[in-house]
This record gives structure tokens, C-alpha cells and sequence, in this order.
């Protein structure tokens, strides 16, 4: 029998860092074993584990869908097979879509046109807000009533006092940073850091949210593994599990996340954390 081998034997032979593998851990995916001085030890079968939610992620699933593939838990694998395929096949139109936008301005370019980076982005922005703009009228149309829509519109700030598209670039930025420190422990004062800002941007929506706004935010963002890459809100549903993840712990903790609506304030059980506005 092969014996244990400790963490940085781990990241010399599986390339994974050391910060991955304990994010790993703090989310039940790997249980190494512990000396008496608290060293962590990898045997055979939770390197095997290791191998197998790297090559699960390298096909695009969540964590949350991994750890209960290496648990064999309950799972459709089929539909989770079928969702992931889509999900592909949107990124594949995503990717597609970019090309057509940069073939279109390479072609200017080849005929003499004389463009600059200011009229580069303008260009492929207003590409993207075209897409944009549809693809989330679909998700809205799946998941809100027309009602509950108008409500939406009716509450948020006026446009002269909003702008959605810097608004949606905002949230593009953090979410950003915050995909590259994954993995990270939802813990970490980073983490912690992150949350602040994710409330901070949050705080046009949550100042004008009711419970039920509130609550219908969280779920569509619950649900976004059946609309992901269909509309984009700046991040991907790993980043907002992990942002529900520690801000839970924080509130629980005591500790202050930033602004939220009235009906969470001080006294209220940790709820989910919810997302910018609804899509119109």
C-alpha cells in the first residue's frame, strides 16, 4: 500500500496549489487525513478524488454537481449531462457571435477605415447589447410574471439617476476578480472583502426591494445553471455560490456584509443573498 503523501507532494505531482486544494477541502470535496500536529495527509483514494474533480471541472461542472457525482449521491446524470451540453453549446454561440463582431471589424479595417479603440468598443458593445437585451428579455419571460415585471421597472431608480450599462459593467468587473481568486475559502477575510463590494453594488436594488423581489432574485440566481450563458450578469453561478456561501457566514458570524433591504436588517435569520435587479 502506497503511503500518504503531504501537500506540497500533492502540488509537486497534481499541479494544483495548495490554496485549490484547501478550498477543496473546506467544501467537502477532498478529506485528507490530519497528524497529531495537524499536517495534512493525501493517500491513494483522495488523490484519486483530486483526479477526478479536475478532470469533472475541466468539463465545465460546478463544484456542487461534482460533490455529489464523488458521493454518488442522487443525481439526473443524464439531465446534468444534457444541461452541461447546452450550456457548451451557448458559450459556443457566445464565441461565434465574437468572431462575426471581430470579422466585421477587421473587414472595416482592411477597406481603409480609420478606427480607434474608442470606436473598436463601441462597436462590438453595441453587438453585445443587442444579444444582451434579448437573452434576458427570454430568462425574465421564464421566471416573472409580466406584473412582477412592471413592478420590477416601476421600483428601480430612474434612468437619470441609473445607468444599466455602466451598472452591468460594474458587476462584469467584480465578477471578474472575483473568478480569478477561486478557489477560495469562503472564510478568508478576501472573501469577507468581496461580500462588502458584491452588497455595495448591490444597494440600488436593495434599497428599493420587497421580500418577495428579494426572495424571486435569490431563486432565479438559484436557478441559474438552467439559464447560464443563455443572458449574462457578470458572473457565473460558481461565483454566486460562493458569495451566498460567505455572506451566510458572515451573518452568522455576526459580522456586517454592507447594505440590505429593511426585512434583513438586524434580527433577521441569515436568508440567501439575492442579486442586482431582475432583467426587464
Amino acid at each position: 500500500m502506497e503511503q500518504p503523501i503531504d501537500i506540497s507532494q500533492v502540488v509537486r505531482t497534481t499541479g494544483l496549489s495548495a490554496r485549490a486544494l484547501r478550498f477543496y477541502e473546506a467544501r467537502g470535496l477532498v478529506r485528507p487525513l490530519r497528524t497529531a500536529s495537524g499536517r495534512r495527509l493525501y493517500g491513494a483514494g483522495e488523490l484519486a478524488r483530486l483526479h477526478r474533480i479536475v478532470t469533472l471541472k475541466a468539463a465545465g461542472f460546478s463544484l456542487a454537481d461534482i460533490g455529489r457525482l464523488l458521493d454518488r449521491r442522487p443525481v439526473d446524470l443524464a439531465g446534468l449531462i444534457a444541461a452541461q451540453l447546452a450550456a457548451l453549446d451557448d458559450k459556443a454561440a457566445e464565441i461565434a457571435e465574437a468572431r462575426r463582431l471581430l470579422q466585421s471589424v477587421q473587414s472595416r479595417i482592411g477597406r481603409g477605415e480609420p478606427l480607434d479603440v474608442a470606436t473598436l468598443c463601441s462597436l462590438i458593445r453595441t453587438g453585445d447589447q443587442t444579444m444582451t437585451e434579448s437573452n434576458w428579455k427570454a430568462v425574465a419571460d421564464r421566471y416573472f410574471t409580466p406584473e412582477e415585471k412592471a413592478e420590477w421597472a416601476a421600483r428601480m431608480p430612474p434612468s437619470a439617476e441609473f445607468d444599466p450599462a455602466d451598472y452591468a459593467r460594474r458587476w462584469q468587473e467584480l465578477g471578474g476578480r472575483i473568478t480569478a481568486a477561486l478557489p477560495l475559502d469562503p472564510g478568508a477575510p478576501e472573501a469577507e472583502g468581496f461580500v462588502r463590494e458584491w452588497f455595495a453594488l448591490l444597494e440600488p436594488f436593495s434599497r428599493v426591494a420587497t421580500p418577495d423581489m428579494w426572495q424571486k432574485s435569490a431563486g432565479l440566481y438559484e436557478r441559474m445553471p438552467e439559464w447560464e450563458g443563455q443572458a449574462d450578469p457578470g458572473f457565473s453561478s460558481e461565483v454566486w455560490r460562493f458569495i451566498n456561501d460567505a455572506a451566510t457566514r458572515m451573518r452568522a458570524a455576526g459580522k456586517d456584509v454592507g447594505p440590505l433591504p429593511a426585512h434583513l436588517t438586524a434580527g433577521a435569520e441569515p436568508q440567501r443573498v439575492g442579486t442586482g435587479s431582475a432583467p426587464a
